[in-house]
Parts: structure tokens; sequence; C-alpha cells
């Protein structure tokens, strides 16, 4: 009686379940991101020649409206509270940047009294932001 040899066939990966596994990854990725966009208040900055890009991490936003409304990261102050609200901020990271987007109409008499506050508030990384000058 003679044995014959059985032909082995090249090993493979299975690929059956893989589409699976790229939907539940897909699916992952879809439920835990989470998309902030800050909408602030409805400004219009002053224009400028020069400027630079600040960095996106350890940034705080305070925007002024001409009805002289103060936002601190989508959330409404009044003037007196800036410093409380920053002081907060500042024990947590001292490094923090406070970007000032006042509306070019805002009266100085509140702008100044914002300055003051974050003086007290000994956060003294200040960026004012513009719109970059077209033309």
């Amino acid at each position: 009686m003679r044995f014959v040899k059985k032909k082995e066939g090249a090993a493979g990966i299975p690929t059956g379940s893989m589409a699976d596994i790229a939907f539940l990854l897909i699916m992952f990725f879809m439920v835990t991101t989470v998309f902030r966009a800050e909408t602030g208040l409805e400004l219009l900055l002053p224009e400028s020649e020069m400027g630079r890009k600040l960095p996106n991490r350890g940034i705080v936003h305070i925007y002024v409206n001409v009805k002289e409304r103060i936002s601190i990261d989508d959330k409404y102050y009044d003037a007196e509270q800036v410093s409380i609200v920053m002081s907060k901020k500042m024990q947590v990271d001292p490094t923090i940047i406070v970007s000032l987007r006042i509306d070019k109409d805002a009266k100085y008499d509140v702008v100044g009294d914002i300055f003051d506050q974050l003086s007290e508030s000994k956060a003294l990384r200040v960026s004012l932001a513009t719109e970059k000058k077209r033309g």
C-alpha cells in the first residue's frame, strides 16, 4: 500500500473578520471623539499688518463685545469677576496666556478694567487678538 503525501496549502491570514474589526474601531473613535468649538461673542476685531499665531494649548480666551459683555471660555461674567476666574485658572496653570478678543468699538474703560483685573490675578501674559489687514 502506497501512501500519498498531501500537499500543504499556503498559510494565509484569515480576513473574514477584518471588516468587523475595522467597523468596531470606526464606531469606537466616532463615539469617543469630542469636538469642542468655542462660540465666543460676535466681534469686529481691529486690523493690524503684523501678527503672530499663538499655540493651541494653554490659552484662555476673553471676549468683549460692544455691549460690554465679557465671555471667558464661553461663560459670561461681569468685569469684577474676571479677577476671581483668572486667579483660579492661574492656580491650576501659571503659564496660561490670556488672549483678549476685544471689539474695535468697545469702550476703553471696560478694557482698562479687564487689564486691572488681570494684573490683580497675576495673569501677565496677555495677547491682543487682531484681524490681519488685507491688501
